[in-house]
């Protein structure tokens, strides 16, 4: 993080808790809060986290029930946040070789390559991925310990 911003890499299992009320779906929101009103923040995603969240949406329609106008609803809101979003294509050469080394999925491997191009950290409620990578050259942070502080 530079000290004039407060930059951060988010994957889908954190931007989805703005919609799916979840475990530390609050610690989403104070996250994404300040987001449009705060010019020293900045929230990076690769674009293929608009398509994580939809299929998460999707799951949740044919799994649970929920609603797909909800769904249609909050893709467009997803849509409306102020990310700063990178193309996954460049990031994919380096997503291989984390995914390879950290025996993560290229998907997160996208987000991980990104953290760690910009020295940002990654927000994430994977414990699956945390746990992996925490030890790795990129800065990664437990949703549930998420403070902005």
């Amino acid at each position: 993080m530079t000290p004039e911003k407060n930059r951060w890499v988010v994957d889908a299992s954190v931007g989805i808790k703005l919609f799916i009320t979840e475990e530390y779906s609050e610690r989403a929101e104070a996250l994404f809060g300040p987001l449009g009103g705060d010019p020293s923040m900045e929230m990076f995603v690769p674009d293929l986290f608009y398509a994580e969240c939809a299929n998460i949406l999707w799951k949740h329609v044919r799994r649970f029930g929920y609603p797909a106008s909800e769904a249609r609803r909050d893709i467009s809101q997803l849509g409306g946040l102020y990310l700063k979003v990178v193309s996954a294509a460049r990031l994919i050469p380096k997503a291989l070789d984390l995914a390879l080394r950290w025996e993560i999925s290229a998907y997160d491997g996208c987000y991980v390559a990104l953290a760690e191009e910009l020295k940002s950290p990654l927000v994430t409620a994977d414990e699956k991925l945390f746990k992996r990578i925490r030890n790795g050259s990129a800065s990664v942070k437990w949703i549930g310990d998420f403070s902005r502080k």
